[in-house]
């Protein structure tokens, strides 16, 4: 049985560490030949070779729309084809009240976050319109869709800008034939919390484990979310699985932005009821 992106020629941007490079590992597992891209040469090396030979490494630097460019033609030179891209690349924004939002601060991370997605799109999208097929995922957050799930209110945003632009693209290259989706990850257990509370990139990823247990509370299925549970909602979109899917952005969250959960609901309504006096045995739900 071959594998669901059997012949399939990927890009993932980030694939050195956490989710990109738990990707990566799960695309080539499936048959898909992969150009990891990331900035650390010797980390995304390290996770080329030990994917073997259906992995390269390309270093680039996503804010820089010239490497984009570059990647993604080498790619395409090299393999003939571009059959899926995944604009994961990203990076902490500033964690502060607006009154003290330094912009250049901002610019850089607005230059990674959403100006490096918006550049992954342009350059692949011809490439994929001459094809007439091709899938475009880009990394999404829940904070896109809730206030106050970020440690930024600026990350939150450009976020929500890049879940809202893959609607949009999505309505344009569909004609096409090329899907844009998005994923929004929940809680996921991976180096990221460290680099938003200001770790260096080495010391960050260091802390998965330590937050996994912080993370397994915030949301009713009671555990983080971990690289593979995204990994795998990546692997779908970019498979033929997912051919009817266009302008979708796939939360995988655990239920965190569905609603308030079950039992602190059922705590606040019973000091309601206590505080009025309210027989819960005849009282009306809220």
């Amino acid at each position: 049985m071959t594998g669901r992106l059997e012949g399939k020629v990927a890009i993932v941007t980030g694939g050195n560490t956490g989710i990109g490079k738990r990707t990566v590992e799960r695309f080539v597992e499936e048959g898909a030949t992969v150009v990891l891209a990331a900035r650390r040469a010797d980390e995304g090396e390290s996770v080329a070779a030990a994917c073997g030979p259906s992995a390269t490494f390309h270093r680039v630097d996503v804010s820089i729309e010239a490497e984009v460019a570059d990647l993604i033609r080498s790619t395409a030179d090299t393999h003939g084809r571009l059959d899926v891209i995944f604009n994961n690349a990203g990076c902490p924004a500033p964690a502060c009240r607006v009154q003290d939002v330094d912009l250049v601060e901002l610019d850089a991370a607005t230059s990674v976050l959403f100006t490096g997605v918006v550049a992954g799109m342009k350059h692949a999208a011809p490439i994929m319109r001459d094809q007439g097929s091709g899938s475009i995922i880009n990394n999404g957050s829940v904070a896109a869709s809730r206030a106050g799930l970020s440690s930024s209110m600026f990350y939150s945003a450009l976020k929500a800008a890049v879940v809202h632009l893959t609607r949009c693209v999505a309505m344009e290259l569909g004609e096409d034939g090329v899907r844009v989706n998005s994923i929004s990850p929940g809680g996921i257990a991976t180096g990221i919390f460290g680099k938003a509370m200001g770790l260096s990139d080495d010391d960050a990823e260091q802390t998965a484990e330590t937050v996994q247990a912080a993370l397994g509370g915030l949301q009713p299925i009671p555990r983080a979310g971990q690289p593979d549970d995204i990994a795998d909602a990546a692997v779908f979109l970019a498979s033929d699985e997912s051919t009817f899917v266009n302008g979708h952005d796939l939360i995988v969250d655990g239920g965190l932005v569905g609603g308030r959960m079950w039992t602190p609901q059922q705590q606040g309504l019973a000091a309601m009821r206590s505080l009025l006096g309210a027989d819960a045995a005849h009282g009306s739900p809220i």
